[in-house]
């Protein structure tokens, strides 16, 4: 697709030599001969760079620029000056403009610059798309679940997620108390600064501070250089600090204090280095009780538990698993190029019958291993791990379940049934049964520990 060049000049041999080179270069090329006309251009010709002469009359081109900046347009501006002194160009660049050029301009001075603030904006736009992608994919409707359970979870993160105030997630491992922090930070008014991660339990604690920290040269074995920490690194943006139940005593009073008072020294400095950091943190273990046992600090504790939220297991939220499948099969049919159209009877009250000690995790990772083993369209109990089979149910029609059935039976097979067939939405199969939600979400979940305690071996 060809760039769109608007060139705004009141002289109309500088005019026409331009358009002419411009075209010969493969651009589409509009002109106008002053500022007002340059700014109706803007909205008629919609390009995506202006070539503008500073020096016009009716408007000149630092207040058509101011113009097209105050009415949303995103084309780049290249201005034009024969008065070639350091602080027109100043007052061009802090305007908005992207550079200049002096005239009488050079053609191929003209030519790399125009490529070069083109090749930047559709940088720019690919950036912004990117990002606005991975705001989308870590939105709270993204976040996979209806259980009572998460739906809570959702409203108090989404309460705090737009303040300041450090953010504690519990809830042990598998649970999602990443995807959480991310979450918080796309919908924070830092969603378009640093998002920066680190896991506090897979370091020493050595290794760690200097993680967090950074260090300056010589400070230690290795360190042939100064490096900037995670804290830096996240300045403006957010800090995700996960498993941090398992940081050390002597590292938790300089995190207590880089919390209280956003600054601290690199590993083997002195100097102060200051930062505004918004910090989410997570762990698995239960940090009451690690205060009680004398593990962890009290008062780097309370710090963290401004805002606190329990990320419930899966076991707890079992009316969620029928729409987890759903996404992991679409996920994964999707990385490894299968097309699968959904669970084949008797798979779905397989998955709810197991504990999920795993979580979601451990779930993705099971339907994963299904899509890649699957011979058929369907995923059936023969394609997950042994630990999940169980007893296999009879596959049988609905009319032939109905003689001497009891009227539990058939609830159960119709709520089993409606959810296969709308790719296990529970609000969809509520709809087309004519029950509520929550009523779905109660038999599943009745359904799961009736299996999982007709599975217990009985002693006499």
């Amino acid at each position: 697709m060809k760039h769109r060049i608007l060139v705004i000049d009141d002289e109309q041999n500088a005019r026409d030599a331009l358009k002419t080179i411009l075209t010969e270069e493969g651009y589409e090329v509009g002109e106008a001969a002053d500022g007002e006309a340059g700014l109706a251009a803007l909205s008629s010709f919609r390009p995506d760079a202006v070539l503008c002469d500073i020096r016009m009359p009716k408007m000149d081109g630092l207040a058509l620029l101011a113009r097209a900046r105050a009415d949303g347009h995103a084309c780049v501006f290249v201005m034009m000056t024969a008065f070639a002194s350091i602080e027109t160009a100043v007052q061009a660049m802090k305007a908005g403009a992207e550079d200049y050029v002096t005239k009488p301009v050079d053609v191929s001075s003209v030519l790399a610059k125009l490529e070069k603030v083109l090749e930047k904006r559709a940088l720019k736009q690919e950036n912004e798309l990117l990002r606005e992608r991975l705001r989308e994919k870590h939105k709270f409707s993204n976040i996979v679940g209806e259980s009572t359970e998460l739906q809570s979870v959702f409203d108090v993160v989404a309460r705090a997620a737009p303040t300041r105030a450090t953010i504690l997630v519990l809830g042990e491992s598998g649970t999602g108390k990443e995807l959480i922090a991310q979450a918080i930070h796309e919908a924070s008014p830092r969603r378009d600064k640093p998002f920066v991660k680190v896991n506090c339990a897979a370091l020493t604690e050595t290794l760690l501070e200097s993680e967090l920290f950074g260090h300056e040269k010589g400070s230690f074995t290795g360190a042939v250089g100064r490096r900037e920490g995670r804290f830096e690194l996240a300045n403006t943006g957010t800090l995700f600090l996960d498993e941090l139940g398992d940081v050390s005593p002597g590292l938790q009073v300089k995190l207590l204090r880089v919390l209280q008072q956003q600054e601290f020294e690199r590993v083997g400095g002195t100097q102060t280095v200051k930062v505004d950091v918004r910090v989410v943190a997570a762990t698995h273990r239960d940090l009451e009780a690690e205060v009680k046992s004398g593990r962890f600090r009290e008062d780097l504790y309370y710090r963290l538990n401004v805002v606190s939220v329990t990320l419930p297991p899966l076991r707890r939220r079992k009316s969620d698993i029928p729409s987890l499948v759903n996404h992991f099969l679409e996920r994964y049919g999707e990385v490894h190029g299968k097309k699968l159209k959904g669970l084949a009877p008797g798979t779905l009250n397989a998955l709810l019958s197991y504990d999920w000690p795993g979580n979601v995790r451990e779930l993705g990772n099971v339907i994963e291993r299904a899509v890649v083993l699957a011979r058929g369209t369907e995923l059936t109990s023969d394609d997950l791990p042994a630990a999940l089979r169980g007893p296999r149910p009879t596959s049988r029609s609905g009319d032939s379940l109905i003689p001497g059935a009891t009227l539990y039976d058939i609830e159960r097979e119709a709520i089993l049934r409606t959810l296969e067939l709308v790719d296990g939405s529970t609000s969809r199969a509520a709809d087309l049964l004519g029950i509520s939600v929550r009523k779905i979400q109660y038999r599943l979940k009745e359904y799961a520990d009736a299996q999982h305690t007709a599975e217990k071996p009985h002693v006499n």
